[in-house]
């Protein structure tokens, strides 16, 4: 594989301060530990602008991957001055035994409302492997005054899984330290795995096809996405961009 490429900069979109901090926050991190290679992404999804109640919408993507990752995804998207969102997984390749990395933040006129990370299991017990759930347990509390509940399609996340209001600058600081917290270890674990053989990899395809079909019924996501650009293409976004669905062959 090539050498690690310079951390790539984050695009201007003039975003939440919160956003833009952990956006480069998993940009470094990726570059630290992983071995990154450039993911392809249809020409035309890779930077789109739409309007959205007539305020222009745009959305940036980056990808990549990785000998362990089929897909490292960050997503930046900014509705005028109203809506900030960060999104990003890392979608394991199905034959490594890791979960899913996933966190997103939404900021509207400048405050925080969501931000939410987690290491989502895919094995067939719902479960996260030892070294995971050991490290996590071991690391400092940290309280947060607003702690929201999971949607109804959230059966995908951990216990570990962290979903709250930030209530001030100080809440802010700490979520991303505890996302940085979850991003590094993920990214030290994955680097040290090995793929695994039949039939525990078909158990790992069907765990991340699942969390896939349940991020997909995100209704909120859809109906942004729809509104601005109408329904097909916010069923191919979705499909291609946001959660595809890992190849039946497991690559």
């Amino acid at each position: 594989m090539a050498s690690p490429p310079r951390t790539p900069p984050v695009v201007t979109l003039d975003q939440h301060p919160l956003i833009q901090a952990l956006a480069h926050a998993i940009l470094d991190t990726w570059a630290a530990h992983l071995t990154l290679e450039p993911y392809a992404l249809p020409e035309d999804l890779g930077y789109v602008e739409g309007e959205l109640e007539g305020e222009n919408l745009r959305i940036v993507n980056r990808c990549y991957q990785t000998r362990e990752f089929r897909k490292l995804h960050l997503e930046l998207a900014q509705v005028g001055r109203s809506l900030d969102i960060l999104h990003c997984v890392m979608f394991p390749r199905p034959a490594y035994p890791l979960p899913l990395f996933g966190t997103d933040i939404v900021a509207g006129r400048g405050q925080v409302s969501a931000a939410i990370v987690d290491l989502s299991p895919v094995h067939g017990d719902r479960q996260l492997p030892a070294p995971y759930s050991v490290a996590l347990a071991a690391l400092p509390p940290m309280n947060f005054t607003q702690v929201r509940d999971l949607p109804a399609w959230g059966d995908i996340f951990s216990p570990h899984c962290l979903f709250i209001r930030p209530a001030d600058g100080r809440e802010e600081i700490q979520f991303v330290e505890r996302v940085a917290n979850y991003l590094r270890l993920h990214c030290q674990i994955a680097v040290a795995s090995q793929p695994v053989a039949s039939p525990q990899a078909e158990e790992l395809l069907a765990g991340q096809r699942h969390y896939c079909q349940q991020q997909q019924r995100n209704d909120k996501t859809r109906r942004v996405l729809e509104k601005a650009f109408g329904a097909a293409w916010a069923e191919r976004y979705l499909t291609t961009v946001l959660f595809d669905l890992p190849p039946a062959h497991g690559d």
